[in-house]
């Protein structure tokens, strides 16, 4: 279990939930405009803080971020006639419309940021203690990430703030599962190397 910039518990595994699971299952039979849109705004209900999640994590400002999270579910519903994947399908899309919109925005912009994760927003807990710690392993992230690669950068982005399932990140990112748990595996050994020093 890892603890997401949102206090929220999340594991390495499978992050769909069972309401997720039946929603697809329902939704992947009936690809009419109105059942796509449907599954869109539910997606919008559950997707859109993960999204501004990703994004924020890529660009480090959250008034951006949020704005460009909007964008991103516009994009989407202003091309969901032409979609032709299954509704099960619509979350890795939008991550793929986000981090194109990432890249956009760097060129817009054409400079690079690293993030401050040191501003992330830690859960208020009653245990000083574990609030320490948890703000120095912020503290040793934040100087760690900006020494990974883009490509190492953007699957801890995708995995463990965006909370996507390896395929869905490597349909994100044009690679196959194991490729994407494989560069996950290396980022966090050089993440762990890293914060160690």
């Amino acid at each position: 279990m890892a603890c997401a910039p949102d206090g929220v518990a999340v594991s390495y595994g499978d992050r769909i939930t069972a309401r997720e699971r039946a929603r697809r299952d329902e939704l992947s039979s009936n690809h009419s405009p109105q059942t796509m849109e449907a599954a869109l705004a539910d997606i919008y209900d559950e997707y859109f803080d993960r999204v501004a999640r990703y994004i924020y994590i890529r660009i480090s400002d959250r008034a951006e971020a949020e704005d460009l999270a909007g964008e991103v579910f516009l994009r989407a519903l202003g091309s969901l006639r032409s979609y032709r994947g299954t509704a099960d399908r619509l979350p890795s899309w939008l991550f793929s419309i986000a981090r194109n919109m990432v890249v956009d925005h760097y060129r817009r912009r054409s400079v690079r940021q690293s993030v401050p994760l040191d501003t992330v927003e830690i859960a208020d807990g009653h245990d000083v203690d574990e609030a320490t710690d948890t703000r120095l392993s912020i503290e040793s992230l934040s100087r760690a990430l900006p020494l990974l690669t883009e490509a190492q950068r953007e699957v801890i982005g995708l995995r463990f703030f965006a909370g996507l399932s390896s395929a869905e990140t490597g349909e994100v990112m044009g690679k196959s599962s194991g490729a994407v748990r494989e560069m996950q595996r290396t980022a966090i050994v050089r993440l762990r190397e890293l914060m160690q020093a």
